[in-house]
């Protein structure tokens, strides 16, 4: 059936989707019962056109990347998640903890082009102190002082508070004066407790998680948000997840990207459970897209979801894929086939091969404008 809805006109075999599909053109918010909607529509190509809508709205053709590198400075960690293939407990002949010299040359290894960003998470290490960290950020600050520093998850932040004795503010702040710029969105997983019981009951709850971020946002943080989708978890818990996040946003504004992360069992104590498939993928982005009305930007993540299907996702919503990464160990470790890295020409392909304008963007999406190895970002 096709309607038309002012100047547009819809087409899906789903009637279901005809009253999400008018609030969505006049720019009203979705609720949760048409967020359920959404994920159990047999109609995904409507769904994408309609989270493609949203996305021109917002963003047009532009897609962003940025030139980054990926620092898991130790696998060794304290909890035992079901859903982590890289943490190592302490003595693991397969742990590591990098020497704060060992980081700064990883850090300084790779491309020869200049990144504008270090993303930097690891395991919960039972003995390294939080000066470790810190010096670790003053080091890369003090060798890479045009580089933004996007360190330590909730998760991360939550436990080197414990560990030091400190309120969560205070370790913020002591973060904030080492030269820590914004944060990640990793360890949300999925909020819904009867969930994260299974899969990561050695981390702090959905709640704690949010109210880091909630406080990290009203000291000046920017941060992402993530949620891990394609284990255990239901689409109400989906949906669940991403409206409270939504209404956290509503509060500070402080969250930049949303990333929707396909889980890789492999290696896991979940390894049972199947991959994501590509439509499940681009459902995922596409619904996100919808229901986080108040982000102003979806990633695509490509390392988790391959190159070709964050290439599709940017017809379903997403305007975002990542970085050129160079060496990532989290996801890799639990399976994931995709590059370790790769290049700018490589993700400025996929941007136009979709029909889209790739522009490399810093970590607060200021345009970078590159001249050979330099580069000037327009603020």
């Amino acid at each position: 059936m096709e309607t038309t809805l002012g100047q547009h006109s819809f087409r899906t075999h789903d009637a279901a989707l005809e009253p999400i599909a008018a609030k969505v053109l006049a720019g009203e918010r979705l609720d949760f019962a048409e967020g359920l909607a959404l994920y159990r529509s047999t109609d995904v190509l409507a769904v994408g056109w309609l989270a493609n809508h949203v996305r021109e709205r917002m963003h047009g053709d532009v897609t962003y990347f940025n030139v980054n590198r990926h620092i898991n400075p130790t696998n060794v960690c304290v909890a035992s998640c079901r859903l982590c293939a890289f943490g190592r407990k302490k003595g693991d002949a397969a742990g590591y903890t990098m020497a704060l010299e060992e980081a700064w040359e990883t850090a300084a290894s790779g491309y020869s082009e200049a990144v504008t960003e270090f993303h930097i998470v690891g395991g919960l290490h039972p003995d390294l102190p939080f000066e470790y960290f810190l010096d670790l950020v003053r080091g890369l600050k003090e060798r890479f002082p045009k580089v933004h520093i996007k360190a330590f998850t909730m998760v991360e932040v939550a436990y080197l508070a414990r560990r030091a004795k400190l309120t969560i503010e205070q370790t913020l702040l002591r973060m904030r004066e080492a030269g820590v710029d914004s944060m990640p969105g990793g360890g949300a997983e999925i909020f819904a407790s009867h969930v994260r019981s299974v899969i990561c009951d050695h981390k702090i709850d959905g709640q704690e998680w949010l109210d880091t971020a909630r406080l990290a946002h009203q000291m000046g943080f920017r941060s992402n948000a993530t949620m891990l989708y394609g284990h255990i978890e239901s689409d109400a818990d989906r949906v669940d997840h991403i409206l409270r996040l939504r209404e956290v946003q509503d509060e500070t504004g402080g969250f930049q990207t949303f990333i929707p992360l396909a889980f890789h069992p492999e290696n896991t104590a979940l390894d049972h459970l199947p991959v994501t498939t590509g439509l499940t993928d681009i459902r995922q982005v596409a619904v996100s897209r919808l229901l986080l009305d108040n982000f102003a930007h979806i990633k695509a993540y490509w390392q988790m979801m391959t190159p070709k299907i964050a290439q599709i996702s940017l017809r379903f919503g997403a305007d975002d894929l990542d970085g050129t990464v160079v060496e990532e160990k989290i996801y890799h470790d639990a399976g994931a086939k995709t590059p370790q890295g790769m290049t700018r020409k490589e993700l400025c392909r996929l941007i136009t091969e979709a029909g889209r304008v790739p522009v490399e963007r810093d970590t607060l999406y200021h345009a970078v404008t590159r001249t050979e190895d330099s580069f000037l970002i327009a603020v």
